[in-house]
């Protein structure tokens, strides 16, 4: 990283000029061990672990890497496994179970990509078979899971890139770098958001083709609860508590990531969260409300709906100099003490940067430079163990009906 100008005259436009925005996706370093010493030319043979949608975007971009064959693909879903063979290697094999993948010696990392629920296990299992890890947020099902996960990391040395893609965004890391610089001034309130619009997605439609026969239910299911399949429960499993953790799982868990590494804050102190079922019949709500109280004197709220898709998501850093507003798509800064554009209520940004693509693209890229070099990747399991923490606080907030007090020494709720 450049060196950023700390004092408080610093000019926004001094920032952007002295700040190393090429080098924003640098990897921190580590001390990893490799499995197989893996040169700078290569092949990186990877093998997926569930291979629905996300998974198979994840391939999509994996293969545009002249080092990478998709070796092996595994899921137990028939036309999932038929979807991604078109992109996978001529020769990949295709398997619903996931522990012949890790067998096979050839294979060096793994796609995480099933259900939340399965998360832990097949990390697990695959950082001891010897497999770097690119797995989906959240890493976890369950707080419980996280030091299990932390443990066999350490004691592998295998290289587990988190799926909270913003870490390697450019603009969210030059973002980062204003926070530190302190021209936001005294950060006291934070709103972060997110509205997708399930209500109308074409995931019914697909609900209405699941073919039971072509799924192995009891292989999906895995630890989870026994119970009877469902095509909503399967389309739709992030929102059963058996499988996933809402919204606060699902979309929470990446702002809740960027929250804390620009505030180098890892636990809340307290949660309160309520959520409702206004739409939809599933267990989780689709309608919810966060709030948490962060060591450094600042809250955090958090709003999501799965009503309607407009401004998607999306974090808002109000300080006592500046404002900084920042998405997927762009950032921008807001000082105070301007005069307003006419029209709005707010002045022109001072800062303002677009995103040119999406930053997996990045985060990926990263992954596979630190399989050969070893180095720790941008989004460790550490940072995405804190992050999925942070949600599921607010979970048991929710369940709970009760202001949450957490005790990040002791790792449990105390009151």
């Amino acid at each position: 990283m450049g060196e950023t100008n700390r004092a408080s005259g610093v000019s926004r436009r001094k920032f952007i000029k002295d700040t190393a925005l090429a080098g924003a996706g640098a990897a921190m370093l580590g001390g990893l061990a490799p499995a197989r010493a893996l040169g700078a030319n290569d092949r990186i043979r990877i093998g997926v672990l569930g291979t629905g949608e996300r998974a198979r975007y994840l391939m999509s971009i994996f293969r545009r890497e002249p080092s990478v064959e998709l070796a092996a693909i595994c899921d137990v879903y028939v036309p999932h496994l038929k979807r991604a063979a078109e992109l996978a290697a001529p020769k990949a094999r295709a398997t619903n179970d996931y522990r012949l993948v890790l067998e096979d010696k050839d294979i060096d990392a793994v796609i995480i990509g099933a259900p939340d629920h399965w998360h832990k296990t097949m990390l697990v299992e695959s950082v001891r078979a010897g497999k770097d890890v690119y797995c989906e947020k959240p890493i976890i099902h369950d707080i419980g899971e996280g030091q299990p996960i932390l443990d066999a990391v350490a004691e592998t040395r295998r290289v587990v890139q988190t799926g909270t893609q913003q870490r390697s965004w450019p603009h969210y890391i030059l973002a980062s770098e204003i926070v530190s610089s302190g021209l936001l001034g005294k950060i006291t309130f934070i709103h972060a958001y997110w509205y997708q619009n399930y209500y109308n997605s074409n995931g019914w439609e697909a609900m209405m083709t699941i073919n039971p026969a072509e799924l192995d239910w009891g292989r999906f299911l895995g630890d989870a609860m026994k119970q009877d399949f469902t095509a909503e429960k399967y389309i739709w499993w992030r929102f059963y508590w058996s499988f996933g953790g809402g919204i606060l799982t699902d979309l929470f868990t990446h702002w809740a990531d960027v929250i804390q590494w620009y505030m180098k804050q890892t636990s809340p102190e307290t949660a309160t969260t309520t959520g409702e079922l206004y739409l939809m019949n599933w267990e989780c709500p689709d309608t919810i409300a966060a709030v948490y109280e962060f060591p450094g004197d600042f809250n955090v709220t958090f709003t999501g709906a799965l009503n309607d898709s407009i401004g998607d998501g999306g974090i808002e850093f109000r300080g006592t100099k500046a404002t900084l507003k920042i998405d997927r798509a762009h950032f921008a800064v807001y000082p105070e003490g301007q005069t307003w554009v006419s029209g709005r209520m707010e002045p022109k940004p001072e800062i303002f940067a677009r995103s040119e693509r999406d930053g997996t693209i990045d985060h990926v890229k990263n992954f596979l430079d630190c399989m050969k070099t070893r180095k720790t990747p941008n989004a460790p399991v550490s940072a995405g163990f804190q992050a999925a923490r942070t949600s599921w606080i607010g979970n048991i907030a929710l369940q709970r009906g009760l202001k949450t007090v957490w005790d990040a020494e002791k790792h449990r709720v105390v009151s």
